[in-house]
């Protein structure tokens, strides 16, 4: 899959989860990931590194968002399964954004820094958007705590995500290709 058709379709997943959240529905987002992610999984060689990404993101998932909702700090549309736990359409994002490691964020494999970066201002800023457009995520009062969460969170997560993406892409390298991928990187 290239870059910009990683891109294109991680936002049309977002939408779609979003739109879906929005009209009290989880499984557009669902459906949405799974179209995402079979389509990716028949594109490229490394399925077992992405099979990884979508877990380890499923298990963030369920430790931020359920923590949001345990804690009160945010609540969600369309909350199926209706348990202590983050919605379905949450984490099909999560998982969607996980496979964008191995596509259009390849970059950020080596780049850490810029990883966390992204993750502290970009994940807020998407349930911002999400909060604001479809009034889908909801803050308990006053709002910043819960965004702080988030940033704090996708701080930690997105660096989480590209090192096990390039921990897995390493594993697939020859040594000579291994080798040469370090030096360019240095």
């Amino acid at each position: 899959m290239s870059f910009w058709l990683s891109l294109i379709g991680y936002q049309a997943v977002w939408f779609a989860a979003v739109i879906g959240a929005d009209h009290g529905l989880a499984w557009p987002g669902v459906v949405g990931m799974l179209v995402y992610a079979l389509v990716q999984l028949a594109c490229v060689r490394n399925w077992r590194t992405d099979l990884g990404l979508m877990a380890a993101a499923l298990v963030f998932g369920f430790l931020l968002d359920g923590a949001m909702i345990r804690s009160g700090l945010a609540s969600y549309a369309a909350e199926w399964p209706d348990l202590a736990v983050a919605p379905a359409w949450i984490l099909a994002l999560w998982m969607t954004f996980a496979l964008t490691f191995s596509q259009s964020l390849r970059y950020l494999q080596r780049r850490l820094w810029l990883a966390a970066l992204l993750g502290l201002l970009g994940g807020p800023l998407a349930y911002l958007g999400a909060a604001r457009g479809w009034q889908v995520v909801s803050f308990a009062e006053p709002g910043w705590r819960g965004l702080l969460v988030l940033a704090i969170g996708w701080a930690l997560a997105t660096p989480a995500l590209a090192w096990l993406a390039r921990r897995g892409t390493a594993t697939l390298q020859t040594p000579a290709q291994s080798t040469a991928t370090r030096g360019q990187s240095a």
